[in-house]
């Protein structure tokens, strides 16, 4: 799997230009109320101070953020439903931002035209990671579905490193805490039953797959916690409630710096993804200069300094510094850094889109059993 982050050399001087158009956008815009739907906790904190504070210093817009995401399509639907969409702008999981797209809930970007250029010139289309611009969706990070674990709760020299370890109840016991959903414990299932990273979302298109991937879950199901919210994985970890436990990274890494606590992540077969904003039917002429400053070069990478996300723009990743609290290097906490990448498993938004509600349906049939 090649890496997705590259060098580019930045121009100064078409960056000045860059700046100076923003400047004077700026200064032609009214001041209004933005209601930004994201994820809450240590993202959304990131978010406020790479994105919202610039934003609102240079503008004098006030922006309320909600933390809805977790529910936003089923969010955008009732709204959509009720006619009343109060929402201006999304994050959401490029899956979910198919299918809003696929129904008329969110509006079609055209990405070069809405979005800033990079540095160097390079137009938005030739300067996001591959799978980042969708049809109405504009990633902003690449992060990563982790299991990571307490390391006080097994011996110094006998440490858990991958993901066959989390399904090992003999030689790491303790409770495990997964996700209430299909995604991500399926693709685990199945790799720690000895399927190759290449051939998961093929088995998963037949009985046989998904049958295997149950079987193996059914091994620690009597084990397993099940969590819904991503405030919840880091503090079962931390009361010790369970051993590991399957999280977003930038949770742990938030848990692991700011809290001292003493969590480990696995990163083989870590599944990694984009995430990004969608704009909802109506909603693009209000949120468009908002938009184009928080998706530019300089703000994806000033968000890294906040929480351990890749950027999406592969002009950020050289900007990529350190951490803003503890002044640590932050390249080596990234999905992206190669040696945590070697197992990686890119999350198919195509395959859940297309087999989302099945497997739900399946899944949440087994975990009644």
């Amino acid at each position: 799997m090649k890496t997705i982050i590259r060098k580019r050399v930045l121009k100064a001087g078409i960056a000045v230009v860059g700046l100076s158009s923003l400047a004077v956008a700026v200064s032609a815009h009214a001041q209004q109320t933005l209601n930004i739907v994201s994820w809450g906790g240590a993202y959304s904190m990131s978010q406020h101070e790479a994105y919202d504070k610039p934003w609102m210093e240079k503008t004098g817009d006030e922006i309320v953020n909600i933390d809805r995401s977790g529910n936003a399509l089923a969010g955008l639907r009732a709204q959509s439903q009720a006619g009343n969409v109060t929402w201006d702008l999304v994050d959401m999981l490029p899956a979910d931002a198919m299918i809003a797209c696929a129904e008329g809930l969110i509006e079609p970007l055209d990405h070069d035209e809405l979005l800033a250029d990079a540095p160097d010139g390079t137009p938005p289309s030739e300067d996001f990671v591959d799978g980042a611009l969708g049809d109405c969706f504009v990633a902003s990070i690449v992060y990563s579905n982790i299991v990571a674990f307490n390391s006080d709760m097994f011996p110094e020299d006998d440490q858990p490193s991958t993901i066959e370890d989390v399904f090992d109840l003999e030689n790491y016991p303790g409770k495990r805490a997964l996700l209430r959903k299909p995604i991500n414990n399926m693709e685990w299932a199945l790799i720690a039953d000895g399927v190759d990273r290449e051939e998961v979302y093929a088995m998963l298109e037949t009985e046989e797959g998904v049958q295997r991937a149950f079987d193996k879950l059914d091994t620690i199901k009597d084990e397993v916690i099940w969590w819904e919210e991503g405030a919840q994985p880091p503090q079962l970890l931390a009361d010790q409630e369970v051993a590991f436990a399957s999280a977003y990274n930038g949770r742990i890494f938030n848990a692991m710096v700011t809290e001292d606590q003493p969590f480990e992540i696995i990163w083989d077969a870590q599944v990694f993804e984009l995430d990004g904003w969608v704009v909802p039917t109506g909603k693009l002429d209000k949120v468009k200069d908002y938009l184009h400053f928080a998706t530019d070069t300089q703000r994806l990478a000033d968000q890294a300094q906040y929480i351990s996300y890749g950027p999406a723009r592969l002009s950020s990743s050289e900007l990529v510094s350190t951490h803003a609290e503890t002044g640590m290097e932050m390249t080596p906490h990234m999905p992206t850094h190669e040696p945590n990448f070697a197992t990686a498993l890119q999350k198919d938004d195509l395959f859940w889109a297309d087999y989302n509600d099945e497997l739900t349906q399946r899944f949440n049939a087994w975990l009644s059993r």
